[in-house]
C-alpha cells in the first residue's frame, strides 16, 4: 500500500469509527471489528441480548458505506422465496417472469436469522458463499460486494433455530454486544431518555464513507505484506484447534483465509504496510470462537468458544 494511500484510507477509516462510536457508544472494540469486515467484504454476525444495539449497528453500517440497503425480519413462517424471488405468471407476456427478493442488494440486514427454519435459512449459503442465487434452474447474480450482516440473539432458544456450523463458517467474523457500562449507559439515557426517535436519530450522525475510497482501500489492502511466519502462525492455530482434546470442530481452511485476511485489514486500518501477530489475536476471537464446536464434556464443564480461542492463542508459540 503506498503511504498516500495508507493515510487517506486510515483517516477516512477513523472519520467513519468516530461517527460509528457517537452511534454504539462504549462498544469501541465492536465498532472497530465491524469495519473489518465491511473492508473485507466479510459477512458479519452481530450476537448479543435484546436492546443492545444489534440492528442500529448494521443499519448504520450499511449506512456508512452508502449503498442499496433491504432488512429482513426473519420469523417461522417465512419461506425461501420470501428471500431469495418468486416466478410469478404474467398473463401479459404469457409466461413466468422472476420478481426479485430482497437478497439482491448490496447490504441484506437478515435481523433474527434464528428465529427462521434451516430450510430458510438455507436460502444464505449460496448467496454468502458464491454471490448468487439459483432459483427453477436459473443462476442470479448478486452485486460483488454483496454483504450479509445478521443478527441473533444467543440466550434465547424457544422458537429458535441455532445455525447450522456450514452457515457459520460463512460469516468472517463475530462480534459479540452485551449491555454497555454504568457511565456509558447513564450518558444514553441523559443524550437520547426524550427522544422518541433515538435510533433514527443516532444514524442520522453517521456519514457514507466514499465508495471511490472505500474500492481503492479494498484493492490496497492486498499488498499489505504478510510475512511467511505470520502465515504459519495462522496454520499452527488452525491446526492447534483441529487437534485440541475439548474440540469436536476446528478451525477450517475458510477459516484461515478469514483469520489471515482480518489481520490484512486491521493492519491497513491503523496504517501500517504491513500485519503483525497482533493483528491475527485481535481479530481472532471474531473470527475464530463461531467455528469451534466444544465437546459434550467440555460444554458440561461450563467452557465456551471465546475461553478455547484464548486458550489457543496463549499455547499457540508466537512468531518473532
Amino acid at each position: 500500500m503506498s503511504p498516500e494511500t495508507a493515510i487517506a484510507a486510515s483517516h477516512k477509516a477513523e472519520q467513519l469509527e468516530r461517527a460509528l462510536r457517537r452511534v454504539i457508544r462504549g462498544k469501541d472494540d465492536v465498532v472497530r471489528l465491524a469495519l473489518v469486515s465491511i473492508f473485507a467484504r466479510g459477512h458479519l454476525l452481530i450476537e448479543g441480548v435484546p436492546g443492545v444495539g444489534k440492528t442500529t449497528l448494521g443499519q448504520a453500517l450499511a449506512c456508512a458505506i452508502d449503498c442499496s440497503f433491504q432488512r429482513v425480519q426473519f420469523t417461522s413462517d417465512m419461506l425461501p422465496s420470501d428471500v431469495l424471488g418468486i416466478s410469478v405468471y404474467s398473463a401479459l407476456e404469457q409466461e413466468f417472469e422472476f420478481k426479485r427478493g430482497p437478497v439482491f442488494t448490496n447490504v441484506l440486514l437478515a435481523d433474527e436469522i434464528n428465529r427462521t427454519t434451516p430450510k430458510t435459512q438455507s436460502a444464505l449459503l449460496e448467496a454468502m458463499e458464491e454471490r448468487q442465487v439459483s432459483v427453477e434452474r436459473a443462476a442470479w447474480h448478486l452485486p460483488a460486494d454483496f454483504l450479509v450482516i445478521a443478527t441473533q440473539n444467543p440466550r434465547e432458544f424457544e422458537g429458535t433455530y441455532p445455525l447450522p456450523e456450514s452457515q457459520l463458517d460463512r460469516f468472517m467474523l463475530r462480534v459479540d454486544m452485551d449491555y454497555p457500562s454504568r457511565e456509558v449507559e447513564a450518558d444514553i439515557l441523559t443524550r437520547y431518555g426524550g427522544v422518541l426517535a433515538a435510533a433514527q436519530t443516532r444514524l442520522g450522525e453517521v456519514t457514507s464513507l466514499e465508495a471511490a475510497l472505500l474500492t481503492q482501500a479494498r484493492a490496497e489492502v492486498e499488498r499489505i505484506h504478510v510475512a511467511e511466519a505470520l502465515v504459519a502462525y495462522v496454520l499452527d492455530l488452525a491446526r492447534a484447534s483441529r487437534e485440541h482434546a475439548r474440540l469436536t470442530l476446528g478451525l477450517s481452511t475458510r477459516g484461515a483465509l478469514a483469520l489471515l485476511r482480518a489481520a490484512r485489514i486491521a493492519a491497513g486500518l491503523r496504517g501500517a504496510d504491513f500485519a503483525t501477530p497482533d493483528d491475527v489475536k485481535e481479530a481472532a476471537v471474531s473470527v475464530m470462537a463461531h467455528r469451534l464446536v466444544l465437546t459434550p464434556e467440555a460444554a458440561l464443564e461450563g467452557a465456551t468458544d471465546v475461553e478455547m480461542v484464548r486458550s489457543l492463542l496463549a499455547e499457540t508459540p508466537v512468531p518473532r
